[in-house]
């Protein structure tokens, strides 16, 4: 096996390098997605994505069953999850490629997942489907075959919160939450996606795409360590709660605090829309 591994992103040159050398120890997943239009994602997929890249859907795969009260795309069970990629062909030593032509936030949230399922070896592609394909790498319509992986989970390498923890925490102030939505969604403006506009009290708000330079790539680690750093103060990453949506969002924000050096922070897998489901539950509106 290649002495090569990536446990953050992987640039199109780097994946292409990657596939001539060693095509037999990465398995690579499309995971683009539109939460407006859920089956857009596999549509586009299946007129054209990487040569040998499996489609994995948000809800159907990287997602649990929902009960309306655990948000919009909680955690599926790990040996559940698990048994699906290995499914796709998935072994335990398989440098993984995930990306999607969406920012990279549903490619962000397969690395997340498979880092919590203990499988470091796992990359998104920088710049997604569009970097890849404005080096004019080749693309295929046609479908994989499947054959099964031996892929077993391990101990997690990420950590999360319930919402039991988050809602202890207005009171113990122990944590730091980020909020990944928009400025907007988090002041409570215009929510098209949840019941509830607003955000839960004391959290901070950083917008998932501040993470990426304006062609889509990530911003340089040291940038970003900096970025963090202002607005966390002196909090460790450890203290540290992710949160979003619905949990996906989030998850670049892991990744792009791993870029930078600034490990240990936990997802809030049920963010907003599992927060807002319980009318009990407090509501801030506005910049702060």
């Amino acid at each position: 096996m290649s002495t090569s591994r990536y446990t953050t992103f992987i640039s199109a040159a780097q994946l292409a390098a990657l596939i001539a050398s060693k095509p037999e120890n990465i398995i690579i997943f499309d995971c683009s997605f539109d939460l407006t239009d859920e089956n857009s994602g596999k549509h586009a997929y299946d007129a054209e994505h990487l040569p040998g890249a499996h489609y994995l859907h948000l809800g159907a795969t990287l997602s649990g069953p929902r009960t309306g009260h655990n948000g919009r795309h909680p955690l599926p069970e790990r040996t559940t999850l698990a048994r699906a990629l290995a499914s796709y062909g998935l072994q335990n030593q398989h440098q993984v490629i995930a990306y999607d032509a969406q920012g990279g936030i549903f490619a962000a949230r397969l690395w997340w997942l498979l880092r919590w399922l203990g499988h470091a070896a796992v990359a998104l592609l920088d710049g997604g489907l569009h970097a890849w394909r404005k080096v004019g790498l080749p693309l295929s319509d046609t479908l994989p075959g499947l054959r099964a992986g031996d892929f077993k989970p391990a101990v997690p390498l990420a950590q999360t919160v319930d919402v039991d923890t988050v809602m202890r925490n207005l009171e113990t102030h122990e944590y730091t939450l980020i909020d990944a939505r928009s400025a907007g969604r988090y002041r409570g403006e215009n929510e098209t996606l949840d019941a509830v506009g607003g955000h839960i009290p004391g959290a901070l708000n950083r917008f998932f795409q501040d993470n990426l330079t304006v062609d889509g790539h990530f911003k340089s680690a040291p940038v970003l360590r900096d970025e963090f750093n202002t607005l966390l103060g002196d909090k460790p990453a450890h203290e540290v709660i992710l949160q979003c949506g619905s949990g996906v969002s989030a998850c670049l924000h892991a990744l792009a605090m791993e870029i930078a050096s600034l490990p240990g922070a936990m997802l809030y897998p049920g963010s907003w829309s599992e927060w807002c489901s319980d009318p009990e539950r407090p509501v801030a509106t506005g910049s702060s």
